[in-house]
């Protein structure tokens, strides 16, 4: 991928609507649900362009591992944070080093997500948090999972069981997200698979940036941020993504 690329994502990061109203509901999950304190060591396992990364040094000391090494070397010139060039499959770190684990949008990318599983869990610290978000639902691939090269979408009961396999924890949080959206992101993912090849975007935004209106990006940011407000009440049963939250014994 080219530097065009990581700039735009960059930019994607800080700004769109949707990246910016899941940050508010991941950073809702940690604080309700781990003892947030500032000396939480951290691993952000697919760190990309390094936004995630910016907001969990708020709760802690990060380390940051990215797979890319293009974008390894964009964010460090970018941001002059350390970021490391490695893979979930093997991380350069003993056993025991960290207290939460987080791969947020980076299991789909993985072929073997068991091996990923297994290399978080290991990492982690006895009664430390292992977090992660992934897309939901094969019925919503589109062009979007092949320009940002998925394996796969998920259904909870595959997560769960990911997790099922490993010994000794227990979940403390899962639920979809994206929901209230989920129907016109549904019609919209159909409706790609008949629209020329020629016209599909294949950069960064891919169908992120389907709309530069100000107004329809407004509205779809507080249909989001409405959804963020009800996920301190309730769960939802269907979703766009899956946001998950284990603990290990």
């Amino acid at each position: 991928m080219n530097k065009e690329y990581y700039a735009e994502y960059f930019k994607l990061e800080r700004t769109h609507w949707w990246f910016k109203v899941r940050e508010r509901i991941i950073e809702d999950v940690i604080k309700s649900h781990i003892i947030v304190h500032k000396d939480l060591s951290i691993l952000n396992i697919g760190a990309a362009t390094g936004r995630t990364s910016e907001m969990l040094s708020k709760y802690g000391t990060v380390k940051s591992l990215e797979y890319d090494e293009d974008c390894c070397e964009f964010t460090r010139q970018k941001l002059n944070i350390p970021i490391i060039h490695g893979s979930i499959l093997y991380l350069p770190f003993p056993d025991n080093s960290f207290d939460l684990v987080c791969a947020i949008d980076v299991i789909e990318h993985i072929e073997d997500d068991k091996a990923g599983i297994n290399e978080m869990e290991r990492v982690c610290k006895s009664n430390g948090n292992i977090f992660i978000t992934v897309p939901a639902f094969a019925g919503l691939w589109s062009h979007h999972d092949v320009v940002n090269q998925h394996f796969r979408r998920y259904r909870m009961p595959q997560v769960v069981n990911l997790f099922g396999s490993l010994n000794n924890g227990r979940i403390i949080f899962k639920s979809y997200f994206n929901s209230l959206l989920f129907p016109p992101v549904y019609a919209f993912r159909k409706l790609s698979k008949i629209i020329p090849e020629k016209w599909i975007r294949r950069d960064s935004g891919s169908d992120f940036s389907v709309t530069q209106s100000s107004i329809i990006n407004k509205l779809l940011f507080n249909i989001f941020y409405l959804e963020r407000l009800l996920l301190k009440f309730m769960k939802f049963p269907v979703g766009v993504s899956i946001i998950f939250l284990w603990k290990k014994n």
